[in-house]
């Protein structure tokens, strides 16, 4: 059974700083493109990041470019989101997913993993 395991989240006030993680259990990802998404109340899950297999490629939604990074540690089948500079519109809970394949994508039909979410909050 595969299981993804998110972690990191908590209540920051605005311009600090959280990293979430995201770790698989159940089989290996490292050919896997993975992506955080995030989905605030009354709104649609949307992409935050993405990163190909081999962490060589990594996109961003422009409302986040330039204060979040993602990584990962193929060795620990764990993905990464360090969230900088955060905002009160950052609020929201925050998923990892796993790709079909070693390639990314924005929508949420070519992800067929998901962790349970952890909720970020930013106070102003």
């Amino acid at each position: 059974q595969v299981t993804l395991v998110e972690s990191g989240g908590g209540l920051v006030q605005a311009g600090g700083s959280l990293r979430l993680s995201c770790t698989a259990s159940g089989r290996t990802f490292s050919n896997r493109g993975m992506a955080w998404f995030r989905q605030a109340p009354e709104k649609e899950r949307g992409v935050v990041a993405t990163i190909t297999a081999s962490g060589s490629n990594t996109a961003y939604a422009d409302s986040v470019k330039g204060r979040f990074t993602i990584s990962r540690d193929n060795a620990k089948n764990t993905v990464y989101l360090q969230m900088n500079s955060l905002k009160p519109e950052d609020t929201a809970v925050y998923y990892c997913a796993v790709g079909n394949s070693g390639g990314i994508s924005n929508s949420r039909n070519y992800y067929g993993y998901w962790g349970q979410g952890t909720q970020v909050t930013v106070s102003s």
